[in-house]
């Protein structure tokens, strides 16, 4: 089975609930001194009672008993008036105080709710329910967060039910109930029983606090109730914190946890069998603490005997994992170490008992039926809830799921501390099983080039997004400057194979530079994403403007390619019409990075133009710039910083050059650790982290076991039934030494070499952006087609399209700007017919001569052309004097033949010009055609090439023959005599004689300043290179003879020797 990486980041916790008391206010009391109010108002009437006397004595007249009545009737009028006033405003004033009182409750109420909601989401994320277990575990994020520190460590969800709120209620003091306002009153007596407790909350038992603890009760309840905790735990804690053991006997029972086999907790790393790792799945207790006291060599692992004695309050085993031992009929002899009634610290048995316990066995009882969970203590019953039960299907499958998750290196509680492995930073598994249809997938907008770099300080993946601001990235361009030893080349490393992991070649290309050794960029030129990769720029400082040209020639090709496709503005709205239907070819984002760019540019301080012009247009074209320096120093990159929108600031040198890059000096004051910096974007605040390691030796896991009989054997990788008891191991046939050295050598790869040859010939090629330079010449036969022997010409190549005229290739022409190499030509059929040489000492100028001669004599017979040498230059040419198409070769030391070397082409120049004459010839173009038709059979001649090699020693030596060379060069042409010439300087050569060489090759020369051509282009030729030189359009490169064995082939026929002429 693979395995998968669990990388445990620092655990993110949810909001804290509050947990203050509330004190209700108190309700109001009965209103009090209404009678004695009502009296006050009473007293006024009594004097008008009194008044009433004198209106109706004996002496009194009619008049004064009508008003006297009148003033009766107006005095109980106002007495009712009052009366009915009073009672009134006293039972207002009554309903306004219970009014305010019952919205106070309601504003509580609301409160208390929200706690509560609250409390309920917030145990549930610490306690998931049992049917949520596999969310958790397939999500992730959450699979085995809690650590030993923590303060749940080891707590276990059983059931649900009521619990106080977070926030106490606490009742008022007050007044005797019945001086109390009744309404409002019994309002507050219902809300403390309503919201005193919040009901459906999850609860959780510590397996800390207890050895042992009991489930039983209804018997499928009670399994289901051991199956939820047992998941609980194993979802929540890794297998280094804890090991759950079963000890079962009979084939039912063992058949209830034959699904524990899954869980990597019940697994002993280095111990195996038949079917696997063996499993924590034992018929008695003794078994068990036998294999708990031996690790997978036999030796000593970590025995039970070795812990202290349990207590409750005692520090947790911080050595060992805590062991969860379920007990579901399994037998624990008197004599085991489990037996003991004081308990084992770190260790916690759950004794599994279908039915009724007769007495409470262990510190805690969970009683469980249907929809009833009945917990109990040695102080009586504690807890009333209803029971979590999880299926034994849904256990299966949880522990399936969790099956090949371990723990990965780094799982630690500081992260930026670690170091952390790049295949569990894009979480790839094993980087031998590499799979790019799944890495390569189509990507969303948004996900294209953004690929994790590392990690943060909270253990969650540090993104870089090159893509440009408007599209919801930090680039396109950016700044990386770490000191010596910071990891700055293993950074980036890691991001360019991380973007070649998740992106197609047809999608993403890079360009690789490194100013100095290369070492930044070894092992990755055969990525099928490299479009180049150029290094030990320092040692040849020509190839830093050749550099400049390819990128400058890309840049071009991708704004034509944009214009000759729809005249489209940038290469976003070109992918967009070609996702849209449109007959284009994908154009892939181009990523240059360059390492150790200060240095570049102070060697070749111009070359920061072509970095602005990135920065100003390789947005639209899809070109992203990273520079990666050790140091920066100020104003280095004045003018381009602009440009660069993010920045990666590894430990600097100086807190100077931090502040150079983000603008604060942190990043000086990073640790030494390789791989820490921060990472900042614009205005944001700066980003700690830590970066993924590439280049550590790859590890491949091999089954091996100690045999018994002197070495390890390999076991038998046959199918088996996989069963949670143990599995008899059968061994394979002896591995043949052979497979000893293989596995060495694959142990000295690094996972990125193991990586890159997984990715190789994945997808299509990168367009090259780089073509080789041209530091070794190629053959002659290199620039020809397939050679083959035919009786009428000899060796030559059939297909050759230069056959019957003057045209041959001679060299290579290097064209970085163009991006490509093509042969070079040498036409001697029109007004270029004349050939001259120029190079300084040891410039392969005798090689470039012996290399034009072989070319004619591979692809022209010895009638078509002929060829009469003057060596002047050192005996370059003594090596073809063999060659049937070769007249004579004479040396400064012959003056004789050198004399009738001369002559012979004169003769034949004056010859052909009387010839033409007398046969009516107009051209040398005629005189070649009704040669070559056979209508001149007397003939001999065809082209003749009188080539000098070292002209400024025979212009010396036979000064007397200059005039003569130059009446050649003046009138041979129209008669088909050709004059080669090479020489040290140009100023060897006269004006006038200079001027007939339409044809010129220049190698290197010793002042570059006389060059004819172009003399930064000559300052470049590299010197001790023999046949480096250029031509108006460029650099060149000559092929070289190797020895004589060119010459020496072309002599091989299948008639005979040919006649010399």
């Amino acid at each position: 089975m693979s395995q998968i990486l669990v990388k445990r980041p620092p655990r993110a916790l949810p909001p804290t609930v509050p947990t203050d008391e509330v004190e209700l206010s108190s309700p109001p009391d009965l209103p009090r001194g209404e009678q004695q109010g009502l009296l006050t108002q009473l007293v006024p009437l009594l004097g008008m009672g009194g008044s009433m006397v004198y209106f109706f004595n004996s002496g009194a007249g009619p008049f004064m008993r009508v008003m006297g009545w009148l003033m009766l009737a107006s005095a109980l009028a106002t007495v009712a008036a009052q009366i009915v006033r009073f009672r009134r405003g006293t039972e207002g004033r009554a309903a306004g105080v219970r009014r305010d009182y019952l919205r106070y409750l309601a504003q509580m109420r609301r409160g208390v709710r929200r706690t509560a909601r609250a409390q309920l989401e917030v145990l549930l994320y610490l306690h998931p329910a049992p049917d949520q277990l596999w969310a958790v575990a397939a999500e992730g994020s959450r699979v085995w967060e809690r650590r030993v520190g923590d303060e749940d460590f080891g707590q276990a969800r059983i059931g649900v039910g009521p619990q106080q709120l977070s926030t106490p209620l606490v009742a008022p003091t007050t007044a005797l109930i019945e001086e109390l306002e009744p309404l409002t009153a019994g309002a507050m007596q219902r809300f403390l029983m309503l919201y005193g407790a919040v009901e459906g909350l999850p609860v959780a038992v510590s397996l800390r606090r207890f050895y042992h603890f009991t489930v039983s009760g209804d018997p499928a309840t009670a399994q289901g109730a051991a199956r939820a905790l047992v998941c609980q735990l194993v979802t929540l804690h890794s297998p280094e914190d804890l090991t759950v053991a079963v000890l079962t006997d009979g084939r039912e029972a063992a058949a209830r946890w034959e699904w524990t086999k899954w869980l990597p907790h019940s697994q002993i790393a280095g111990r195996l069998d038949g079917a696997g790792t063996r499993r924590l799945f034992c018929r008695d207790a003794l078994e068990l603490e036998e294999l708990l006291a031996a690790d997978g060599s036999g030796g000593q692992g970590n025995p039970l005997s070795e812990r202290p004695r349990f207590a409750p309050d005692g520090s947790p085993v911080l050595d060992a994992p805590h062991l969860l031992i379920v007990l579901d009929g399994g037998i624990v002899p008197p004599d085991s170490l489990l037996a003991s009634a004081d308990g084992i610290q770190g260790v916690t048995v759950a004794e599994v008992v279908s039915g009724e316990l007769d007495e409470p066995r262990g510190g805690l009882s969970l009683e469980v039926r249907p929809g009833k969970l009945f917990l109990e203590s040695a102080a009586g019953l504690v807890y009333e809830g209803e029971p979590d039960v999880l299926p034994l299907e849904a256990a299966e499958a949880l522990a399936r799921q969790l099956a090949p998750l371990r723990v990965g290196a780094g799982g630690n509680d500081e992260p930026l501390l670690d170091e952390l492995d790049f295949t569990d930073l894009l979480d790839l598994g094993d980087a031998s099983s590499v799979d790019v249809a799944r890495t390569w997938r189509p990507r969303m907008t948004s996900e294209r080039l953004r690929v994790p770099i590392g990690v943060g300080e909270d253990g969650d993946p540090v993104m870089l997004d090159l893509k440009e601001a408007a599209q919801g990235g930090m680039g396109p361009h950016g700044l990386c400057v770490g000191a010596t030893g910071s990891g700055k080349s293993e950074l980036l490393r890691t991001l360019v194979l991380a973007l070649a992991v998740t992106h197609s070649s047809a999608h993403l290309n890079f360009v690789l530079a490194d100013f100095k050794g290369g070492a930044t960029f070894t092992g990755m030129a055969d990525l099928p994403h490299v479009s180049a990769v150029i290094t030990n720029l320092a040692d040849d400082l020509t190839l830093v403007d050749r550099m400049e040209a390819s990128i400058r020639g890309e840049l071009q090709r991708r704004q034509e390619l944009l214009r000759a496709s729809g005249n489209y503005a940038n290469v976003h709205d070109y992918e967009r019409a070609r996702v849209a239907g449109a007959p284009l070819e994908p154009v892939p984002s181009l990523v240059l990075i360059i390492d150790e760019v200060s240095e570049l540019l102070s060697a070749k301080p111009d070359f920061i133009e072509m970095f602005i012009q990135i920065g100003r247009i390789g947005r639209s074209l899809g070109v992203h710039l990273l520079l990666a320096t050790q140091r920066l120093e100020e104003g280095r990159l004045r003018g381009l910083d602009t440009y660069l929108s993010y920045r990666l600031g590894l430990r600097t040198f100086s807190a100077t050059e931090s502040r150079a890059v983000l603008g604060v000096p942190d990043a000086y004051h990073l640790p030494s650790l390789p791989g820490s910096g921060y990472l900042k974007f614009g205005t944001d605040e700066m980003v700690r982290f830590k970066a993924a390691y590439v280049s550590g030796p790859y590890r491949t896991a091999e089954a091996l076991t100690d045999d018994g009989a002197g070495g390890p054997r390999r076991m038998d990788r046959r199918p088996t039934l996989f069963t949670a008891a143990p599995v008899p191991v059968s061994y394979a046939a002896p591995a043949p030494a052979a497979t000893t050295a293989h596995t060495s050598d694959a142990l000295s790869d690094t996972v990125l070499d193991v990586i890159v040859r997984r990715l190789e010939d994945q997808g299509p090629a990168a367009h090259e952006v780089w073509p080789p330079p041209l530091d070794t010449s190629p053959a002659l036969d290199e620039l020809l087609p397939l050679l083959a022997v035919s009786p009428a010409r000899g060796l030559h190549p059939p297909d050759y399209a230069g056959s019957g005229g003057l045209v041959v290739p001679v060299g290579l022409v290097d064209k970085p700007f163009e991006q490509r190499r093509e042969i070079l030509y040498r036409d001697f059929s029109d007004a270029a017919g004349h050939l001259l040489v120029v190079g300084g000492p040891q410039s392969g100028k005798s090689t470039l001569l012996r290399t034009l001669i072989a070319s004619f004599a591979l692809t022209h017979t010895p009638h078509e052309v002929q060829f009469y040498c003057l060596d002047f230059g050192g005996g370059g040419l003594s090596g073809i004097s063999e060659l049937p198409h070769v007249g004579g070769v004479a040396s400064r030391l012959d003056p004789d033949r050198v004399r009738r070397t001369v002559a012979e082409v004169t003769g034949v120049l004056s010859h052909r010009e009387e010839f033409f004459r007398t046969h009516g010839i107009d051209s040398i173009a005629g005189y070649r055609k009704r040669r070559a038709a056979g209508e001149l059979p007397d003939e001999v001649w065809g082209d003749v090439f009188l080539v000098i090699d070292g002209w400024g020693t025979f212009k010396q030596e036979y000064e007397q023959f200059e005039g003569v060379v130059m009446d050649l060069a003046t009138r041979g042409l129209g008669y088909g005599v050709h004059v080669v010439v090479s020489a040290t300087r140009y100023m060897e050569v006269r004006a006038a004689l200079k001027d007939q060489f339409m044809n010129r090759l220049e190698l290197r020369l010793g002042d570059p300043l006389d060059s004819d051509f172009d003399r930064k282009v000559a300052a470049n030729v590299p010197v001790g290179a023999p046949g480096r030189g250029q031509i108006p359009s460029g650099c060149t490169s000559w092929p070289r003879n190797r020895g004589s064995e060119p010459p020496c082939v072309v002599r091989r026929r299948t008639d005979g020797r040919p006649t010399r002429h």
